[in-house]
């Protein structure tokens, strides 16, 4: 165990982000051998979720050592904003220069296709926003998990156990990452069975893009914008 590679990895956060995005990944990535794990934002001061749970950075973007895996979390308005953000935008750009992998779960694929990283790859996003990813020039798939080249990117909020997962794999083999699985009892069994728009129906696909309109058209607007800068 001791002669095993040391990886560190840095999961990106901020304001009105959406925990579950950050902290699934993190329980996996807790579990691996010789791991360092680091949450990352601006200032250390406690950033506030999207569902009011407050998580504290580690380190700062300036502080912040060379990574091997830099991951980005998904959101709601934060994640449009930070799509803007310039602190945010140079920092990704500065650690993709030298990461191993470049990943992010759910809407945090959008803010690296901001920052110019996945144009000519595949990945995906959740399922509202994946159109804003064309728009920036990025190859959309429908998968859980998108692995292409050293980008790696997870569908919306719960893919980033299955993201997490298949970086434990690729780090350090499959049997470590079945561990993990096991250890976490990850045997989902979803209530409903309505977890993807084709499982949910038109009906209910149409109630929930409705009540994300006004963040779905902001990202959207932000997304032509993005797109065209990287062109």
């Amino acid at each position: 165990m001791s002669n095993q590679q040391k990886y560190t990895i840095g999961l990106v956060i901020y304001p009105d982000m959406t925990q579950l995005d950050i902290t699934a990944p993190h329980q996996v990535f807790s579990l691996m051998p010789n791991t360092q794990v680091l949450l990352i934002w601006k200032f250390i001061e406690p950033v506030v979720s999207n569902g009011g749970l407050k998580i504290l950075p580690d380190t700062t973007f300036d502080n912040c050592p060379q990574l091997d895996v830099l991951c980005v979390p998904g959101g709601a308005f934060g994640t449009v904003e930070m799509m803007q953000d310039a602190q945010m935008l140079a920092f990704l750009q500065s650690q993709a220069k030298t990461a191993k992998y470049i990943t992010a779960v759910c809407t945090g694929s959008l803010i690296l296709a901001a920052a110019g990283l996945l144009q000519g790859y595949r990945a995906t996003s959740h399922w509202a926003f994946r159109e804003q990813l064309e728009l920036m020039g990025v190859q959309v798939s429908t998968d859980r998990v998108v692995i292409d080249r050293n980008r790696i990117t997870g569908g919306g909020v719960t893919a980033g156990i299955d993201f997490a997962l298949k970086i434990a794999a690729i780090l350090y083999g499959e049997d470590t990452a079945k561990s993990i699985e096991l250890m976490l009892e990850y045997n989902p069994s979803p209530p409903f069975g309505v977890g993807t728009p084709e499982k949910a129906g038109k009906e209910l696909v149409q109630t929930m893009q409705n009540v994300a309109a006004s963040l779905i058209k902001a990202s959207h607007a932000v997304s032509i914008e993005m797109g065209a800068r990287h062109q």
